[in-house]
């Protein structure tokens, strides 16, 4: 029957696709958590309450902001010369991985940021008032209480890159981007771009229920 629905889909090519995609998402949601983790911290450290250095939070948040405003298909093309230095190549799925990252990792700063403000500066307060050092506050306090938060967050991220690979695909990054595009849309087999866009949904929803999973486990509210 599945012949019958998707006559020009290949289940090699699928495989193969969809292993990218889930290779592509893995490793830069891993790489987009720890530089959010610490462009977040930097922004919410040096804001002011904090250890108030306004001069690091301004070239912080120009960074962050800068890089959330480019289109992403743009920043994989200006990424070229560095994703080349970095990774010895421009094309395939590791290709991708530096523009991911590097698109990706402000957005989720800003959101870590957010998490951070949500802490109870009570809490806050009482560890500095014990001779905590600011290590102590960052690992004892600040991350463990905002770890749901940050949880949701890098969720939302995942579903965010997992639309990213799909345009990385574009240019040759592999992927089910990729193979919609190229066996599916040039070639005009619809088919095989209804096939990726199923997979790609499916994915998106477990990374949902996995995120919800460990946020709700971490929620001791």
């Amino acid at each position: 029957m599945l012949s019958e629905l998707f006559p020009n889909v290949d289940s090699e090519d699928l495989y193969e696709a969809t292993i990218d995609t889930l290779y592509m998402t893995g490793i830069s949601v891993v790489g987009t958590f720890i530089l959010g983790i610490l462009l977040g911290l930097l922004l919410f450290l040096t804001a002011k309450g904090g250890l108030t250095n306004r001069v690091l939070n301004l070239i912080t948040a120009v960074v962050v902001n800068v890089f959330r405003a480019i289109p992403f298909i743009i920043l994989i093309l200006l990424l070229f010369p560095f994703t080349d230095w970095l990774m010895g190549t421009i094309r395939g799925p590791k290709a991708a991985l530096p523009a991911l990252i590097v698109g990706a990792a402000p957005f989720y700063g800003r959101m870590v940021e957010i998490a951070l403000k949500e802490v109870d500066k009570g809490v806050i307060e009482a560890a500095e008032a014990m001779g905590a050092k600011i290590s102590t506050v960052i690992f004892k306090v600040l991350l463990p209480e905002s770890m749901p938060a940050l949880i949701s967050g890098i969720t939302v991220t995942a579903i965010s890159l997992i639309g990213y690979t799909a345009v990385a695909g574009v240019i040759g990054a592999g992927g089910l981007g990729d193979l919609a595009y190229m066996k599916g849309f040039q070639r005009r087999d619809f088919d095989v771009v209804v096939a990726c866009t199923i997979l790609i949904v499916f994915i998106v929803f477990v990374f949902q229920f996995i995120g919800d999973f460990i946020s709700n486990k971490l929620d001791k509210r």
